[in-house]
């Protein structure tokens, strides 16, 4: 964990029990333990980004800890892959190929912070941990809002909208839908919302991966 979130996780009490959630359900809980904090490994001050997800992955080794973000080899899930299409819609010239659902590209080199709303969840029952773990979230949008005045919140469906009344710099909330399938084709293609992020960053993200 980066030093800059000593004060944030000294401060805050509730957090989850990882043991009690791991040992308490009947079938596996994604991301592996050693995964579930691996978002703070970044410096809060550093994040330019803020992409929500709602929870982790719930089938076998998908989940790693970063918001829909899967491992090198893993199939692309459906709402990457039209995260991959819109942006090489919106940014043709730059070639974007993209062949793996692995984000640590976005976390680690443009510092994206991808923060999952809930932490774990249990195989096969997506939200399942999501009243442990939303307090505490909803308290690090807080605490990254209030440490960086500059990073831009990039909330895509309904959920992610919701979080709006955490984020203290209302300017630099980007909305827009979700890219699901179900919901993709009702305003998340041809959006330009990632083009948004970089005109509100006056500066180009690397996207590829």
């Amino acid at each position: 964990m980066n030093e800059s979130w000593k004060p944030f996780f000294d401060k805050f009490e509730s957090i989850p029990n990882l043991n009690a959630l791991y040992s308490s359900e009947e079938k596996p809980v994604y991301p592996e333990k050693e995964n579930v904090y691996r978002v703070f490994e970044m410096d809060v001050t550093k994040i330019k980004v803020v992409l929500l997800g709602q929870d982790p992955y719930h089938g076998p080794n998908q989940a790693h800890g970063l918001s829909f973000s899967v491992p090198t080899g893993v199939k692309i899930p459906p709402s990457l892959r039209n995260i991959y299409k819109e942006l090489q819609n919106e940014f043709p010239e730059r070639n974007y190929n993209f062949v793996s659902g692995n984000l640590e590209e976005w976390f680690y080199r443009e510092k994206i912070f991808l923060l999952n709303a809930s932490l774990t969840v249990q195989e096969g029952k997506p939200g399942s941990h999501m009243k442990q773990w939303e307090t505490f979230t909803n308290s690090v949008i807080e605490f990254i809002s209030a440490q960086n005045p500059t990073c831009v919140f990039l909330l895509l469906g309904n959920f992610a909208k919701a979080k709006e009344k955490y984020i203290l710099n209302k300017e630099n909330i980007i909305n827009g839908v979700h890219p699901s399938p179900l919901s993709a084709h009702n305003g998340f293609f041809n959006s330009n919302i990632f083009i948004k992020v970089e005109e509100l960053l006056n500066e180009k993200i690397d996207w590829s991966n």
